[in-house]
């Protein structure tokens, strides 16, 4: 049975970090001088020793994805390549042998596989590796490839970059009519890198607002900052599922190293949520059993300003609000005023209710 990491934490509302690993193991397989399996194999295992809960790649052939005559879109001082086909060509060596290679490889460190279809072909024999389809933001306005992957029957990961709502509404509406299992929409900015001033993480807000029955979250082409700011904002907006491109190598040129997290930038993220999601604690409007000893000694109870006699009646007069909370509530004030001392009270005593009738 395939690990199911991301369904079995969202299912808990827990945090789920997928580490987009995409085609950069052919860069560092280079920079290493190692296979380019071996280096998708490390790049798995380093992301499993990181804490990281699935290792996400792509799966295409630049033929069936880009048309020759299809130019950038991305950071041409990044990545210098002018043509989309001309990019995807240069890493679109893998084909399922490969991947089932690297599904087993996951299976037995124990993370999770994903890999982003973009052809029949790879849909179809990825169905059987992996517990959920991904689709990308550039599939977003291709309904019958959306149809397809949906009649497998599968959770769906939709990332929603460069669209507009009613172009959401209609990829969600496709999706439900043929699939009722859980759907992920990710926020997502189609710029790389991703300015920190267009990241735009209230649309988090308003998915969570028009689509209350998906789980949000957030595909992220941001650089990694210190501290993990953008990262942690998002989830403390509702972004319950982080996918961002990782690499072992920040610093090699071209494809997607210049805005992606190493496994360093991984640890920081998973920390500094679990510092985030720990200082929000609950939504319940109720006493924290930690509060209970302050409770009881900060608030105040009904005290004597003077002398009472028995058999005197309680007049507000004679009455004045102290700490600590061990009596009568002030709040109990008129029920108070106007009983009879049972017995004698001293000045300064704090009420209980037996010493009254």
């Amino acid at each position: 049975m395939m690990i199911n990491t991301i369904m079995d934490r969202l299912s808990r509302r827990e945090y789920v970090l997928i580490a987009e690993a995409g085609v950069n193991y052919y860069d560092i397989a280079t920079d290493l001088g190692i296979s380019n399996m071996e280096a998708a194999k490390l790049m798995v295992k380093k992301a499993k020793e990181a804490g990281i809960h699935a290792v996400k790649f792509q799966t295409y052939k630049a033929e069936t994805l880009a048309a020759k005559d299809s130019p950038s879109y991305w950071d041409r001082s990044e990545e210098a390549t002018a043509s989309q086909y001309e990019l995807f060509k240069k890493f679109d060596a893998f084909g399922e042998p490969e991947y089932r290679e690297l599904a087993t490889y996951c299976e037995e460190i124990g993370i999770e596989f994903l890999s982003t279809p973009f052809d029949v072909e790879s849909a179809d024999y990825l169905e059987e590796l992996m517990n959920i389809y991904k689709i990308s933001s550039s599939d977003l306005s291709n309904l019958p490839f959306i149809e397809y992957m949906a009649k497998k029957g599968k959770p769906v990961m939709l990332s929603v970059g460069a669209s507009n709502l009613d172009e959401i509404e209609r990829a969600v509406q496709t999706i439900r009519a043929y699939n009722d299992q859980p759907l992920i929409l990710l926020h997502c900015v189609l710029e790389y890198p991703t300015p920190y001033e267009h990241a735009n993480l209230n649309k988090i807000v308003t998915l969570k607002e028009q689509f209350p029955d998906a789980i949000i979250g957030y595909s992220d082409h941001t650089k990694p900052l210190p501290g993990a700011d953008v990262q942690k904002t998002a989830c403390s907006l509702g972004g319950i599922v982080l996918e961002k491109h990782y690499t072992l190598n920040k610093t090699l040129k071209g494809n997607d190293h210049y805005h992606a997290m190493d496994p360093d930038d991984a640890r920081e993220i998973l920390e500094g949520v679990a510092f985030i999601q720990k200082i929000r604690g609950s939504y319940d409007l109720a006493c924290l059993d930690s509060e209970a000893a302050a409770r009881k000694n900060a608030r105040r109870s009904l005290v004597t300003a003077k002398a009472v006699p028995a058999g005197t009646v309680i007049t507000e007069e004679m009455l004045t609000f102290k700490r600590p909370a061990s009596g009568i509530s002030p709040s109990e004030m008129q029920n108070v005023v106007g009983k009879t001392a049972a017995a004698d009270l001293a000045e300064d005593t704090i009420l209980q209710w037996d010493m009254l009738k």
